[in-house]
């Protein structure tokens, strides 16, 4: 055990976690007024739902020894059995080890949350966050990560920190719930705005942070590797910001708060597989590649009338494809430490490998998202009634609201303990 490696890790552990709160934030300026609360809630149940699953049974199967070809760990640490104080993993201690990943595993599912938002019913959401997580995460976790995981050890696809595991999936899912729910009603019709812009701007500040421990935590060490994937975290984010901006600039006349957060996001996503991977050039490549596709990715939905409320298709999927893609054009074999890139020598071989992770992952998420989906529909319900859509899920459904809209919008209400103002005299 390294002591240093353990303090950087128990430092990016609690970045990574801080993510789903700022995550929670950056989705709730984005709804209306009247849906803030759910929105909030939706991720931080994520936190508490996805702790129990991951340490009941998560972890084992996601890490554990690989039992089933390559598909799915073992039951060895079902409750964390033996995962003591002294067990190692590398250089740090299991437990943390575990404890991080359980933080990626979270953000994951809370992820998936604002493709749907506005519409959901809270308790099909409760329902459909462990199950998920155990059906899709867990598996494909284990494929990317796993000891003996076919796309890490048989394929030989590379995958920092997240592309395929956390990007590719929620995206896909959101996808399929998407499809699932249908849209909110006035979709295409009623102006759906950002009601806080600056709680949006908050929220993505708080992500690029916790992005630091997201990326640069997982060389599991306090070395070179995390440094540099810490450098390239910050550079794709930054032309991912300026990619969007130039987009809008050049399209709408207008560079926005809003799509300054959304470039910056966008650049992260593309960068989480390919941080460990690529040069510093390659970083701010794949950071100005997804702030520009991604940009146009995101009005996709009104072509094809699929309503992902706050584009988890157009920015984590189609960011988490870039990132995960381009490994294949920019890899160096001073980050790899073998296999490199089509730009650096290494032709068409990685780019193959990485083509076939992600097809794989997204054809397989999307199918037991859409299984899921449907079976929670069919039986208790996956979206909220007319009634609720229509009044707010705030009030309806959690009994509360994030505003008092009588003093925000007009000063208090006249009531009988509250004189009226007096006319002014001539």
């Amino acid at each position: 055990m390294d002591t240093g490696d353990t303090a950087w890790l128990l430092a990016a552990t609690a970045l990574v976690l801080l993510m789903t709160p700022g995550l929670a934030l950056f989705y709730a300026g984005m709804v209306r007024t009247k849906s803030v609360l759910n929105m909030l809630m939706m991720s931080f149940v994520a936190i508490a739902l996805v702790t129990v699953v991951w340490l009941a049974a998560g972890y084992s199967l996601a890490f554990g020894e690989d039992t089933v070809a390559g598909l799915i760990g073992g039951l060895d640490h079902l409750g964390m059995a033996g995962l003591g104080p002294d067990s190692v993993q590398g250089t740090v201690p299991t437990v943390l080890f575990a404890t991080f990943q359980l933080t990626f595993a979270i953000v994951t599912v809370a992820l998936i949350s604002g493709a749907i938002a506005d519409r959901a019913k809270f308790g099909a959401w409760l329902v459909f966050v462990p199950l998920w997580a155990l059906l899709v995460y867990v598996p494909v976790a284990h494929w990317t990560w796993g000891p003996g995981g076919w796309i890490l050890n048989h394929l030989g696809a590379l995958d920092f920190a997240g592309g395929l595991p956390v990007e590719i999936t929620s995206g896909a899912s959101g996808l399929a719930l998407c499809l699932i729910i249908g849209p909110r009603l006035g979709f295409k019709k009623d102006a759906m705005r950002p009601h806080n812009l600056p709680m949006v701007m908050l929220g993505a500040g708080l992500l690029w942070f916790g992005w630091f421990g997201f990326n640069a935590g997982s060389a599991l060490g306090a070395n070179g590797l995390a440094a540099a994937a810490f450098l390239n975290t910050l550079a794709a984010g930054c032309t991912g910001l300026l990619g969007w901006l130039f987009v809008e600039q050049r399209r709408d006349g207008h560079p926005t708060t809003l799509g300054a957060a959304s470039g910056a996001v966008a650049g992260l996503v593309a960068i989480t597989p390919s941080c460990g991977s690529v040069s510093l050039l390659g970083a701010l490549v794949i950071g100005l590649t997804a702030g520009i596709v991604c940009s146009y990715a995101v009005s996709w939905k009104f072509r094809f009338n699929y309503d992902d409320s706050l584009d988890v298709v157009g920015v984590h999927l189609v960011g988490g494809i870039i990132g995960t893609l381009l490994i294949g054009v920019f890899a160096v074999a001073e980050m790899t430490g073998g296999p490199e890139g089509l730009l650096y020598g290494g032709g068409l071989a990685q780019l193959g490998k990485q083509l076939v992770a992600v097809v794989a992952v997204a054809a397989y998420t999307f199918g037991v998202t859409y299984g899921l989906g449907k079976l929670i529909d069919r039986t208790i319900g996956f979206r909220a009634s007319e009634e609720q859509e229509h009044t707010g899920l705030d009030l309806t459904v959690h009994a509360e609201t994030a505003y008092d809209h009588g003093v925000l919008g007009h000063g208090a209400p006249v009531t009988s303990a509250t004189p009226a103002p007096q006319k002014a005299k001539a």
